[in-house]
């Protein structure tokens, strides 16, 4: 699938520091042409400096991005439904079934982007009661029309949820889009119930595609602020409040990639030694 991305266009970017140990040093990585790419000198987090301010961010995501949801939701929700079941959510929600089932109600999931609402709704057929948030207005009135869902327009800051609300939240290809990960990250604390489980997706900047095309991987895009690994994506839980308990990756070698042969047995090989080109991580607030 191809990568949504908005060409780089003229927005007001400021250098800021290191998301994860707030260093200032960095590294030229990527040049991609109308953005760059650092890596941190000290933790090594590579991100954009400098970085388009939020606002104009937040300004990308459009009718565009609805379309290509639209076209994509299907894919995307199998995907991230077999993401889940690898990390084998259903397995350490368990208590949190059960804690909610004593008060004669569903646990709550929330789902931070959540595009169309097709996951919302998969989740509530396996007893999920769902929420969701979504900066693109018509994303979230689709979803809310489409799947009658309760979907807040905006971001998970503006919702204002009340504390300790959801047993579950998960954020799929979000972090990586974020100025701020870790007054993100600080948020899903704050709504996420004692014992709660956050599932994050995102490009996973260690995996094989990223390492052999360097600034011609296929998330090396303007949208794309940080680009973790699993390493620091763990570091950055970790400071934040979170308690990693699994990780699984996939996508050894992109569809369309000369030699096609190479597809099948580096899809496999990536999958077991954990270079895929997307990493996904289950954390429990600790």
């Amino acid at each position: 699938m191809k990568t949504f991305a908005t060409p780089p266009r003229t927005e007001p970017r400021r250098v800021v520091p290191c998301a994860l140990c707030g260093s200032l040093s960095f590294a030229p990585l990527w040049d991609c042409g109308g953005f760059s790419f650092v890596a941190c000198g000290t933790c090594g987090l590579v991100q954009q400096n400098p970085q388009s301010e939020a606002a104009s961010v937040q300004e990308r995501y459009d009718a565009s991005y609805l379309e290509y949801e639209l076209g994509n939701q299907t894919a995307f929700r199998d995907l991230e439904l077999l993401a889940l079941e690898e990390l084998r959510l259903r397995a350490a929600a368990s208590g949190l079934f059960a804690r909610a089932e004593s008060e004669s109600r569903r646990p709550r999931a929330l789902d931070v982007g959540c595009a169309t609402g097709a996951l919302l709704d998969a989740l509530r057929e396996r007893g999920w009661e769902p929420e969701g948030a979504e900066l693109c207005a018509p994303m979230a009135e689709y979803g809310r029309l489409r799947y009658r869902l309760p979907i807040h327009t905006g971001s998970l800051e503006s919702a204002r949820f009340p504390d300790g609300r959801f047993e579950l939240v998960h954020a799929s290809h979000l972090i990586e889009h974020l100025n701020a990960p870790g007054l993100f990250l600080d948020e899903v604390g704050r709504v996420l119930a004692s014992d709660g489980l956050l599932v994050l997706t995102t490009p996973n900047v260690s995996s094989l595609q990223a390492r052999l095309f360097g600034s011609a991987w296929r998330s090396a895009i303007n949208d794309h602020l940080y680009l973790f690994s699993r390493r620091g994506l763990e570091k950055l839980l970790a400071a934040h409040g979170f308690r990693p308990l699994r990780a699984v990756t996939w996508g050894g070698w992109a569809r369309g990639l000369e030699p096609a042969f190479l597809k099948a047995p580096l899809d496999r090989l990536a999958k077991s030694l954990g270079f895929g080109d997307v990493v996904a991580i289950l954390a429990r607030k600790a």
